[in-house]
């Protein structure tokens, strides 16, 4: 790949601030020059010459040129732009006459900005925090398209978000179509309406929509950082013509100049990213211990830090005992408590409640408990007789989408009582006519308290006055881990209505003691940068083989991926040559006898290394965790300074039965705001500080055989401000090294493993005292000396190697390996041609393309009839599992069997073709546990008859919806075979799924 041609988007770069520091509009340009020294060759290895030329082509026309605008505001926004280096910069000018869209209100300064940039005709990403107005951009782009009669497309993650937009801009604009598979309206209409996966095929199809497009909009575009679908921006992004421009709408997001370098780069145009961090609505955040008696403001409205109100509540949170050690369903949930009154949940709802603090929205991370936190409320009742005599209104007309049968369904009936006294439920799992009531009412006020999962806070725009979360910590598919600052940022953004409330309130449940670092993290952190998560599909592949314009080579080196990963070089260079400068710089007389005598400290150190394994078992090592003991730790965040326990405590491990431990820590920890994660640092740092960490015991590298013998809360100022220097007068006390522990004599450790390891380090150490070099008067300051130009060395061959592989094109050699594949199975020639089989498998984006090809060129479905086809298709697109065996019908055993054999056929040639794939987790990803379902709704069986109690009617639902749309592209993959009854067979499977509940139509339509 052209290193100079990928960097040439940081060769002009504009920079515009608005602050509030002047009045009027100034204006200044300089222009910096940044030209790097030519590297010196080092002796270390002969790939300088390579890396010289590679830095020379990076950096030969990297230079800065800024332009600086400030004008009189009372907030503030930030204002970059990435020019391509063959555009000159040219100041953005307010456009002249009447503007496309008028506004009853006064626009904020980020708003202002980005509608100046649209005006100005140059693309422009919009970061802001949930809330804050970013709607109103997009609106504006669609009414000067309309205004210049242009062609507007407006995309979003999800179809329920697209089909809200689509009643609001029909409302605004008129003009107005709607495409997300599932429906499709007004397809010739000037503004589009449609999900990114449609926009994707689209252009892989050369839609003639396409060519007429003047401005895109992507909603949501953080949404790219999803590991499943985040790709598919990319692919559309780089696809996209270069003529059309762009309106990116996100939450904050800290890397914003990042991406309009990339978007700058790969369409040869000028991106503008606007950002703020002003919140219209500030916050203040609270914390409420299990078991405790009221909340603790620790973040006030000025975003301070309130560290002695923590304490005070994590004091209470001990003083509950066991209530604060029981788990969400104890006290928290209620379940075992036979009264939901005295529930804390119950007692978190009614203060706020009273405190006038409604709406509420109720986070919680599982949808049971939302159903279950919801039915403790039958006591309450927050509705008016006018706002009850609404509700049934409003309830009784959406339900009018249904058949009388359907309208009887046990959960309708359940849900009315509930809304009416102006509680609700919303997460995936409900029938989406009620979810969408659901939605309905919060927003015109009828609902007062609100249990949700973490999925409304995404793109619906229903703020409230107060937000609970009912945990801190979640279950993310893998394990149990704290919630993200920016999934914390994304769903506290839901509180404070601009306007309406002069503060938001959110509240944080705590059931088990959180570090204060843990909190302030999750709390005041930063918001989740945005990465790429971009990875190869044999849909993908195809498809480019396909297209004559661009190829799967093509793809990768213009990735957003790729661009993240280089944008690196210039920062790498800089460090590379600093540290061959000092590593010149340090001379050592007698370097092959230190050169021996540190080999051995090398193989001591390597043997401690492996003795870890025996210590931090927890069994071993709980035994010496006792308050003031001394150790040291290294985390992924960094190896720290000799620190004390200061407590720990016992938890179930997710895989096995045995417990582990997890310790706090007192540590000495820098950062260098406020809000920045802690990073470690040496005792000797004059601005670290003593922090309580928690650490896992697998961390754990040295056990002193030492403690601290201070009395107190361990935990408290005054005990952080006398261990460090007390570990400082340790460390002065013991220059050879802190006495440890000796696993086999003090920790009582037997395993003949470790006594030989024991052994093999007594000898050694003897080596080391008879070294020659040990008699050096001035052995510590040499050697120390010798090790700072070893760990140099080091590091100079690692930056090396990220330096050249740099120069690679990252996920080529899988490419590579997924091309074999193809050929393998006939999908494409060693030419790249590709053959039926590999047109038929781009037709299939919605599932496994590979193996739903086989399945047809096997002839599976040939004597299929059209329902228990249907079934089969099910485990595709199944994502519900259960405890139980699944239900299959007798006439469909023999095919799943087929299809599993098939699909560990096309694991094994994965496998061989060198992708790492495991074949047992590939075949088990096809899910039957939906089948049974499916085949008796597509023999007529009503909706009551199918719910199973082990899947909510939810997730049957968006399984059928996404069996359709499976179902359609199977149709397209018929045509292409040529096969007339396939073809048939498949149209009459979505005949037969699509009808009543499922497939009713939604309210915003």
């Amino acid at each position: 790949m052209d290193i100079d041609d990928l960097f040439d988007c940081f060769n002009q770069v504009t920079k515009l601030e608005v602050a509030k520091k002047s009045k009027g509009v100034k204006r200044s340009k300089t222009n910096n020059s940044d030209d790097h020294n030519t590297s010196k060759k080092t002796k270390l290895d002969n790939d300088e010459e390579e890396l010289e030329q590679f830095k020379q082509s990076i950096t030969e026309d990297l230079k800065n040129r800024i332009l600086v605008y400030s004008i009189d505001t009372i907030e503030s926004c930030s204002h970059e732009a990435a020019y391509p280096s063959n555009q000159a910069i040219s100041p953005l000018v307010p456009a002249q006459g009447e503007p496309a869209k008028k506004y009853k209100f006064v626009l904020d300064p980020f708003q202002k900005e980005s509608i100046l940039c649209i005006e100005n005709n140059q693309s422009v990403l919009v970061s802001a925090h949930t809330s804050a107005g970013k709607t109103v951009i997009a609106e504006y782009a669609i009414a000067l398209c309309l205004k210049n009669k242009q062609r507007v497309i407006y995309t979003s993650p999800i179809k329920a978000l697209s089909n809200q937009k689509y009643r609001e801009f029909n409302d605004e604009f008129g003009d107005v179509g709607l495409m997300t598979g599932d429906v499709t309206i007004n397809p010739t209409a000037s503004c589009l309406i449609m999900t990114t996966e449609i926009l994707r095929n689209m252009l892989y199809k050369g839609s003639d929509v396409i060519r007429e497009v003047a401005w895109i909009i992507f909603d949501e575009i953080h949404y790219m950082r999803d590991k499943n679908r985040g790709v598919v921006w990319e692919e559309t992004l780089i696809m996209l013509p270069d003529n059309a421009h762009f309106v990116f709408l996100s939450a904050t997001i800290p890397n914003a100049k990042q991406f309009i370098q990339w978007i700058a780069h790969i369409h040869k145009q000028p991106c503008h990213a606007v950002y703020t961090d002003y919140r219209p609505t500030p916050l203040q955040h609270y914390l409420f211990p299990a078991g405790g008696c009221g909340i603790h403001m620790i973040v006030d409205e000025n975003g301070t830090f309130q560290e002695d109100n923590f304490n005070g509540a994590m004091a209470e949170l001990q003083n509950a005992g066991d209530a604060a050690k029981g788990d969400q369903k104890g006290r928290r949930g209620g379940v075992r408590d036979k009264d939901p009154t005295q529930t804390d949940i119950y007692k978190m709802i009614k203060m706020t409640v009273e405190r006038n603090f409604a709406p509420v929205i109720v986070f919680s991370f599982s949808k049971k408990d939302c159903e279950l936190y919801a039915k403790q409320m039958t006591k309450m009742d927050f509705n008016t007789t006018t706002e009850k005599l609404a509700v049934d209104e409003v309830f009784n007309n959406a339900i009018q989408v249904l058949s009388e049968e359907d309208q009887d369904l046990p959960y309708i009936k359940h849900m009315i009582p509930l809304l009416r006294r102006g509680i609700g439920v919303h997460h995936g799992g409900l029938l989406p006519v009620i979810k969408e009531t659901v939605e309905i009412l919060f927003g015109e006020g009828l609902i007062k308290v609100l249990f949700a999962t973490e999925t409304f806070s995404m793109g619906l725009n229903m703020p409230a006055r107060t937000v609970i979360f009912t945990d801190m910590r979640k279950y993310d598919g893998q394990r149990h881990r704290w919630v993200t600052s920016g999934e914390y940022i994304q769903m506290a953004g839901r509180a404070g209505r601009r306007g309406l409330d002069d503060k938001g309130i959110v509240i944080s449940m705590i059931n088990e003691k959180v570090p204060s670092a843990a909190c302030r993290d999750i709390i005041k952190g930063s918001p989740d940068p945005l990465n790429s998560a971009f990875h190869l599909s044999y849909n993908m592949v195809l498809n480019l083989l396909r297209v004559e314009v661009i190829n799967p080579d093509y793809m990768l080196e213009k990735s957003f991926f790729q661009f993240q990963h280089q944008t690196d070089v210039p920062r790498l260079f800089e460090e590379y040559e600093a540290k061959l400068k000092h590593y010149n710089e340090v001379e050592i007389e007698n370097e092959e006898e230190i050169s021996s005598y540190h080999e051995l400290k090398q193989q001591v150190e390597a043997l401690y290394v492996q003795t870890r394994k025996f210590i931090q078992e927890p069994k071993v090592l709980g035994r010496f965790l006792k308050e003031g003991r001394v150790m040291k730790v290294s985390t992924p965040d960094g190896e720290y300074d000799w620190g004390v326990v200061v407590g720990c405590r016992w938890v179930k491990s997710l895989k096995k039965k045995d417990k582990k431990v997890e310790i706090d820590m007192l540590l000495n920890v820098i950062r260098e705001n406020e809000n920045d994660v802690a990073k470690p640092a040496l005792l000797e740092h004059k601005e670290g500080q003593m922090e309580v960490i928690p650490i896992d015991s697998t961390c754990v590298t040295h056990i002193s055989s030492g403690r601290c013998n201070f009395s107190g809360d361990w935990k408290s100022k005054e005990i952080k401000k006398m261990i460090k220097p007390w570990l400082l007068k340790l460390k002065e006390n013991h220059p050879d090294g802190i006495p440890l522990l000796d696993p086999v004599k003090a920790m009582k450790i037997n395993d003949p493993q470790l006594k030989e390891i024991m052994d093999q380090i007594a000898n050694i150490e003897a080596e080391i005292k008879a070294h020659p070099f040990q008699k050096n008067p001035s052995v510590k300051e040499i050697y120390e000396k010798y090790k700072d130009k070893m760990n140099c060395q080091s590091d100079l061959e690692r930056l090396k190697s990220k330096l050249l592989e740099a120069k690679k094109i990252l996920q080529m050699d899988e490419l590579k390996c997924r091309k074999r594949v193809l050929r393998r199975l006939a999908y494409c020639t060693s030419a790249d041609v590709i053959e039926l089989k590999g047109r038929v498998a781009c037709e299939l984006s919605s599932a496994d393309e590979l193996l739903l090809t086989e399945l047809l060129f096997n002839g599976l479905f040939n004597n299929l009839s059209p329902a228990e086809a249907t079934a089969l298709l099910s485990c595709f697109v199944c994502t519900e599992k259960s405890d139980k065996p699944p239900k299959i019908n007798d006439a469909l055993k023999g095919p799943f069997r087929q299809m599993q054999d098939i699909a560990r056929r096309v694991a094994k040639i994965n496998i061989e073709c060198r992708l790492s794939i495991d074949e047992e987790t590939y075949v088990q990803s096809f899910r039957p546990f939906l089948m049974d379902i499916v085949y008796r709704w597509c023999n007529g069986a009503t909706f009551r008859d199918v719910i199973d109690p082990d899947f909510y009617e939810g997730s049957i639902i968006r399984c059928m919806r996404r069996l359709e749309e499976l179902l359609r592209q199977m149709v397209q993959a018929a045509k292409v075979v040529g096969n007339q009854d396939l073809e048939d067979k498949f149209n009459e499977g979505i005949r037969m799924i699509k009808r009543d509940i499922i497939f009713s139509a939604s309210l915003y339509l």
